[in-house]
């Protein structure tokens, strides 16, 4: 069976993510851009990057080599065409994460905005393991109910994310990293509109 991600069309996504009830795009990319400015690094993985919302802050005069990862081929295809100043540094891998066979490059830092929840966290550190990044950066999604999809016109589209969807809290986050050899090292809050929260947590390679 396809991963839900493979079936769900990137406007409705992006529209989804950007109403003014929702405002999770537009404080991402705020959120990302300090993400991509935090640390001195050269290279950097983007798991789930979809659209690549957030790509406009890459500075292609510090990053060498930028990897966009995503299950759904039309989403990197669109990165592709919205980001064509980014074509010396950007390099686009579809592949989907759950795979137990799933090999990626290594990086300095590796991003992982709202991603987690449909991977979990063994998933999640298997995949950290094999990056082997110095820094890690998550952004998850604190709910006020339990739903993890806010309401919206454009709900029905996202119906099979149940199907991958996992709680992730911080303390559980925090613990999985530690077992690895990850220390938190930054941990920032944004309020969202419809009461939910976005918590960036950043963790350190435990040299």
């Amino acid at each position: 069976m396809k991963n839900p991600w493979e079936e769900i069309n990137l406007n409705d996504y992006e529209n989804h993510m950007s109403l003014d009830s929702v405002y999770q795009l537009q404080t991402m990319n705020e959120m990302m851009k300090e993400q991509l400015n935090e640390y001195k690094i050269k290279t950097v993985i983007i798991l789930g990057v979809a659209g690549g919302n957030g790509l406009e802050h890459i500075d292609k005069d510090k990053f060498e080599t930028v990897y966009g990862v995503d299950v759904n081929q039309k989403y990197l295809d669109e990165c592709i065409n919205r980001y064509p100043e980014l074509s010396v540094v950007f390099k686009v891998i579809c592949a989907d994460l759950l795979n137990d066979d799933l090999q990626l490059p290594h990086a300095d830092l590796l991003i992982a905005n709202l991603l987690i929840e449909y991977i979990g966290y063994e998933c999640f550190r298997s995949i950290v393991n094999s990056v082997t990044p110095e820094y890690v950066s998550c952004i998850i999604q604190i709910n006020t109910d339990n739903s993890f999809v806010s309401d919206s016109p454009y709900l029905q589209a996202f119906d099979r994310l149940q199907e991958v969807d996992h709680q992730i809290d911080e303390k559980a986050l925090n613990n999985a990293m530690n077992e690895i050899g990850y220390i938190k090292k930054i941990i920032d809050g944004r309020e969202l509109p419809n009461g939910k929260k976005l918590l960036r947590i950043d963790f350190i390679q435990n040299s």
